[in-house]
């Protein structure tokens, strides 16, 4: 149901306004709107750019994908661990460390920002979402991965989502 609200809030977001990317690197102003309506902001956040620096070093954040398995197939952050949404309240998350940095990432961010919570009830003490999910850091010309390889496909999560994925080419699977 939630979901359900977060997609309205969004479409309706999106009939007031255009969402088109601004500048290279800049959150478009509608995108950034309809962000600030989805996230409760009980995870911090970080932008994409930050990541890809965090990414290019030795010691890199542990990546947890919260989307669908079929989103996940398509792409993904480089190394990232798939956390299926769905199952989310009763994952443990064994076997991630958790004295380690983690990056939490869905399309949006929506999903992320509840994994984002439950990593945190289970005392994971640095967890961060990723600021506009999968698709801002598309936008920002940021790679992702399937099981091939570098690729451009991204799941758009459904037709009401797509028209904030500006880059890489939709793929529904």
């Amino acid at each position: 149901m939630a979901l359900k609200r977060a997609a309205f809030t969004c479409f309706s977001l999106f009939a007031l306004t255009a969402c088109g990317q601004t500048e290279p690197g800049k959150t478009s102003a509608p995108y950034a709107r309809m962000l600030q309506a989805l996230y409760r902001n009980t995870v911090p956040t970080i932008a994409p750019a930050e990541l890809a620096k965090e990414l290019s070093k030795p010691v890199k954040p542990q990546l947890l994908d919260a989307r669908s398995p079929a989103e996940f197939k398509v792409s993904h952050l480089r190394g990232a661990r798939f956390v299926n949404y769905d199952s989310l309240a009763k994952e443990q998350f064994v076997g991630l460390d958790r004295r380690q940095p983690v990056v939490v990432y869905c399309s949006v961010g929506y999903r992320s920002e509840r994994l984002g919570e439950r990593l945190q009830a289970l005392g994971f003490k640095n967890v961060r979402n990723l600021y506009g999910g999968l698709f801002e850091w598309v936008n920002q010309n940021n790679p992702v991965y399937n099981a091939q390889g570098l690729t451009r496909d991204v799941h758009p999560y459904s037709a009401l989502w797509s028209p904030w994925l500006k880059n890489g080419r939709k793929v529904y699977e």
